[in-house]
């Protein structure tokens, strides 16, 4: 503990470590390693979770024990319990996600905050717009992806410099080693050992835009391979509306939803190509892991999405246009157009979304400039070379 004292200290504050958040938590943990720094990281909901605690990648973790409904209105409990919590240790800035942890930081420390943004529109309400106004001083942004930083900028008006982009990020030498073969893969989801699969993973939900891959996928059926098939992976509202319409297609031998599927990445080679039909797409994390499985990508013109895809490989259609997807998957599964090699394809994931990169980045953010205290350059690991 003494060393953890008396080194400079970041605090993390996260919102939760539900679905995708706890692996939020690793990467930015991960942008101290190799510095001097250690980092602290509270979740403000969830209870206390040993092994939350070791996956965290920090060197100390609290759990605050907040629910959604005790963080609504003027959050004074959680204020406080943040306020023990660093009361007795020196910290040089904050990482916050999302705006409920970057409201609670700002009113409970003095410390310089870097909120971090996963979602479209967090500052659109006047109420949050005055807020993050009246703290600019000690408040910078990062977008999860340009399209997010772009979104940002346009509802606070901040000079653009306050507000920047940082890409998500993966170990890929572990999510690779967490996935099956393509026979496992198949018989743990009970597919088909010889179809040409189609995956799709993510929330049944209107902004996922599931309706035009289905109806992409009926265009396409006649032009696929025999026995062909559509699999979604996720669950939500729009599920029954999704089989009814799949029965008025005439493709419901063709299509098999599997519901929510734990660890859904570890199957992913099952699939020969997967699809993301996403309108608000702020990142598309479902991208990196199908291109970390070697599987070709199609993915709308629009969002997030479109900057993985062209910065690493895969194909995009525009948003909405079931027969430009029809047209792709058809191309695919015909071997029309020649895609990158897997290992070109590798090394762009490397190079622009692995965890390796995403320090490089962060440490030379102009945002940082002045804004933290000046530590070491020679900590900090070296700007990679990255492939245009």
């Amino acid at each position: 503990m003494t060393e953890i004292r008396d080194a400079p200290r970041v605090l993390q504050f996260c919102h939760g470590y539900d679905g995708p958040f706890l692996d939020c938590a690793r990467q930015y943990a991960n942008l101290f390693d190799g510095t001097p720094y250690r980092a602290t990281t509270v979740y403000l909901t969830g209870k206390a979770d040993d092994d939350v605690a070791r996956e965290s990648n920090s060197d100390e973790v609290f759990f605050l024990g907040e629910t959604s409904r005790s963080v609504r209105g003027l959050k004074f409990g959680a204020i406080r319990k943040l306020r023990r919590i660093i009361a007795d240790s020196r910290f040089d800035f904050c990482i916050a996600h999302r705006f409920k942890p970057i409201h609670i930081a700002l009113l409970a420390t003095r410390l310089p905050v870097i909120g971090v943004h996963h979602a479209f529109g967090d500052y659109r309400r006047m109420t949050r717009k005055l807020f993050a106004r009246a703290y600019h001083s000690r408040l910078r942004l990062l977008g999860v992806s340009d399209a997010v930083r772009d979104d940002l900028r346009a509802s606070l008006g901040w000079p653009a410099a306050h507000i920047e982009t940082l890409y998500n990020r993966m170990e890929f030498t572990v999510v690779r080693a967490e996935q099956l073969t393509r026979h496992e893969a198949r018989a743990a989801l009970g597919l088909p050992p010889n179809a040409w699969i189609i995956g799709n993973a993510g929330r049944l939900h209107p902004d996922k835009d599931q309706a035009t891959l289905i109806a992409a996928f009926a265009y396409a059926l006649p032009r696929l391979p025999a026995g062909s098939l559509l699999v979604i992976m996720g669950s939500g509202r729009l599920e029954k509306d999704l089989k009814a319409r799949i029965t008025e297609l005439g493709i419901a031998s063709s299509v098999r939803f599997l519901g929510q599927v734990p660890m859904g990445r570890r199957y992913f080679k099952a699939f020969d190509a997967f699809a993301l039909s996403s309108d608000h797409e702020p990142f598309g994390m479902v991208l990196l892991e199908a291109m970390a499985a070697d599987v070709p990508v199609l993915c709308s013109d629009c969002g997030g999405g479109r900057e993985v895809v062209k910065r690493v490989a895969g194909r995009l259609f525009p948003f909405g246009d079931a027969k430009a997807l029809a047209q792709c998957l058809v191309d695919l599964a015909s071997g029309t157009h020649a895609d990158a090699s897997g290992k070109h394809i590798r090394q762009r994931l490397e190079a622009h979304f692995s965890l390796e990169a995403g320090r490089a980045v962060f440490w030379r953010l102009p945002m940082l400039s002045g804004f933290i205290p000046e530590r070491p350059s020679a900590s900090f690991p070296a700007q990679p070379e990255l492939p245009c």
